[in-house]
């Protein structure tokens, strides 16, 4: 039988009180069980607070009469089987030695604080497996955004240069046309949260078959500019922007001018323009100025710090 079966039985609760200062596991069983019936019938409360209007009897008699209802209803609701608060409260206080075992005792939780999380490393969940660092390095490049120029530069470097061998260009012209196309990759094609991670605005044509994203851009005919919409083409990293756009200028017919002019900067921008790539007549000329004025004197700065 439980120890306070009536809300008004005060000798009950001095029972429950001294038996909490013992840490008796019956005690902790009733007064998380009287805890979860003031948590009931502060809801009751509260659901009887938001009706629009009295009822035509209602007076602070009735109203009298219906609070000790509520409170003796609280008592009944919180017993067998309960809404399982107590349940929760009775396994975060229960002593070490009850078949549900707690971290701390009553006096452990009032002299420190009752729940202390886990920490675990930045980007790193839960019991996840330790990860190589390289791998992370990766991860962390491919995430970054880039708040400068220089950052563009600094953190695109080793995917254009490993994409430049491959084509045989310098890195430098690769990181200017991707400056152009994306703004210092402050203007990277987005879909919600998701980046497309394409840094030359390559469009998806009827034989792409990757993943792909919609976005509006301008386009140049005759010399005049409009707005139209177009798909381009979208992938999992950085890197993966660099293979494609080395794979589409050397197994595309359009390129191959460009593809024999890879050692001549200039030479190569002009090829890819008159190729096709862009339809801004001042395209290569844009590019050529950001090779020129920002990523060279950058490359140069760093190399000369070393």
């Amino acid at each position: 039988m439980r120890q306070v079966d009536v809300y008004n039985d005060f000798n009950g609760l001095a029972q429950l009180k001294t038996g909490a200062r013992q840490q008796s596991s019956e005690a902790i069983k009733e007064v998380a069980r009287h805890f979860e019936s003031l948590f009931i019938n502060m809801a009751l409360k509260s659901m009887r607070s938001a009706k629009l209007s009295d009822g035509i009897l209602d007076n602070r008699q009735s109203e009298f009469y219906r609070d000790m209802y509520d409170q003796q209803m609280s008592l009944h609701l919180s017993g067998e089987p309960g809404i399982g608060l107590a349940d929760m409260i009775v396994r975060q206080l229960s002593p070490a030695d009850q078949p549900v075992k707690a971290q701390y005792g009553l006096e452990d939780y009032r002299a420190r604080p009752a729940f202390r999380p886990i920490q675990h490393k930045p980007g790193q969940a839960p019991n996840a497996p330790q990860q190589k660092p390289e791998a992370v390095a990766v991860q962390a490049q491919e995430k970054m955004t880039f708040e400068s120029p220089e950052a563009f530069i600094r953190g695109l470097m080793p995917q254009a240069q490993a994409a430049a061998k491959q084509l045989g260009v310098e890195p430098e012209v690769l990181l200017a046309q991707a400056a152009l196309e994306t703004g210092w990759g402050k203007a990277v094609i987005k879909q919600g949260d998701r980046s497309s991670y394409n840094l030359f605005n390559i469009k998806a044509t009827s034989k792409w078959s990757g993943q792909k994203m919609q976005k509006s851009t301008l386009e140049f005919v005759d010399g005049v500019g409009r707005q139209e919409k177009a798909y381009f083409r979208a992938y999992d990293s950085f890197a993966e922007s660099f293979a494609d756009y080395v794979n589409l200028i050397q197994n595309n017919q359009r390129y191959a001018e460009a593809v024999k002019a890879v050692k001549k900067p200039a030479a190569y921008m002009q090829a890819l323009q008159q190729g096709g790539y862009a339809t801004d007549p001042h395209y290569a000329d844009k590019v050529m100025r950001i090779y020129q004025q920002h990523v060279v004197p950058t490359v140069n700065a760093k190399l000369a710090m070393r």
